[in-house]
């Protein structure tokens, strides 16, 4: 609230004035000084009345000084609202607050010209105190139409920023997700192929070599007597095994028919004791499986078997640990998988990096069952364990279950 202002209105002033020179001096002053602002001013006495208005609020308000003198103001150029509707006297703010012994501020109202178009307009109103009494208020004005339009302007640019920024993060999110559809599709296609394959070498490369021991068997049973021949045949035989070995290591790889006879959980631990026996490497394993729980079957098993698969072999390719903590906690409503080792840790750019497709590979395959993979190391590097100890790398995956899982 603005403190009232002694001032003594120009009406009032004029009697004081009259016949003195130094009068005549201060009002002519006292004009210019009002003529010399941009702003528009102009005061009004109790009733509304105008008494004087500066050159500048006259061409502001596209009227004559004299045409103004005398005139309620509100009347003039306060009567509508901004899309024509009556503005009530005693609404209005410039005459509500000093009749009140109070001042105001208004940026959101128009004033209107004397062709009948109105602008956007900033106004304050301050009292005229003399005597003690108030007699009415100065009124300062200013023509905001380009400050408003500018405003407009930026308002209309934001919310036309906002909604091509919406529109294309909704295009976005549309094409992500059939890129996940896609890569998710990919998956299962690489899955059924694997499958396929690791069927078909069973089946015809395995029939094959078992059919060729047998024959190598037979052969040696009538060989004994000839050395060489049966030496021969030994050889051949210890070859063969190898290739039955081999063959089934690679059936294994493409697909281990453990998950899909036995489940998931059974396939966990045969990777578990795998992993162990390929790097020698301590493992502290914890396998907790609530009683009313389902292990998850179909692509969500295949999928946390592969996600699985890829945490042990990052451990065995980079980790350059010496002991290994593995966690698996599978309850009705989800499945946990942890992988902690106290290897050499895993830094941000290495996570960050677009040809990280491991990672890439273990993220999408959790998003697209609306799983959560995260990757940290596992004690802070800031100085929160001893500088001879490395920081380790924590993998953890978190798979929601669903009842058609």
């Amino acid at each position: 609230m603005f403190a009232p202002t002694e001032i003594k209105p120009i009406s009032a002033m004029d009697s004081v004035m009259h016949g003195s020179s130094d009068a005549t001096l201060l009002r002519d002053k006292l004009t210019l000084l009002l003529d010399s602002t941009g702003e528009g001013i102009y005061g009004i006495d109790l009733d509304g009345r105008c008494t004087f208005i500066n050159r500048a609020g006259a061409e502001m308000l596209g009227y004559r000084i004299e045409q103004m003198l005398g005139k309620n103001m509100h009347e003039l150029v306060h009567h509508s609202h901004e899309h024509g509707a009556h503005y009530p006297e005693e609404e209005c703010p410039i005459l509500k607050a000093f009749r009140k012994g109070e001042s105001c501020r208004v940026d959101q109202e128009v004033f209107w010209r004397a062709d009948g178009t109105n602008f956007a307009t900033e106004y304050s109103s301050y009292q005229i105190i003399d005597g003690g009494q108030v007699r009415g208020a100065v009124i300062t004005f200013s023509d905001i139409s380009k400050r408003r339009l500018a405003e407009e302007q930026l308002q209309r640019a934001k919310a036309e920023l906002e909604q091509r920024v919406a529109e294309r993060t909704r295009e976005l999110s549309a094409a992500l997700m059939q890129v996940r559809e896609l890569s998710a599709h990919a998956h299962s296609v690489r899955e059924d192929e694997r499958t396929r394959i690791a069927r078909e070498i069973h089946d015809e490369l395995g029939s094959l070599l078992v059919a060729l021991k047998l024959d190598v068997n037979w052969m040696a049973s009538r060989v004994a007597d000839r050395e060489p021949v049966a030496r021969k045949c030994a050889s051949m035989n210890r070859l063969i095994e190898a290739a039955v070995d081999n063959v089934g290591r690679i059936i294994t790889d493409l697909r281990p028919s453990i998950l899909d006879h036995q489940g998931l959980i059974a396939a966990l631990e045969w990777q578990v004791q795998e992993f162990s026996e390929a790097t020698e490497l301590p493992c502290d394993v914890e396998f907790d499986i609530s009683p009313q729980a389902f292990a998850p079957q179909g692509t969500l098993a295949t999928a946390a078997f592969r996600i699985f698969q890829e945490m042990l072999s990052n451990v065995a390719q980079h980790s350059q640990a010496t002991q290994v903590k593995i966690a698996v906690h599978l309850t009705p409503d989800a499945l946990l998988m942890e992988v902690e080792d106290n290897g050499v840790g895993v830094p941000a750019t290495a996570l960050e990096n677009p040809k990280s497709y491991g990672v890439m590979g273990m993220r999408e395959r959790a998003l697209h069952f609306a799983g959560a993979l995260t990757i940290e190391n596992a004690v802070d590097g800031a100085g929160a364990a001893p500088e001879s100890r490395n920081p380790g790398t924590r993998v953890r995956l978190v798979l929601p279950l669903r009842n058609d899982a």
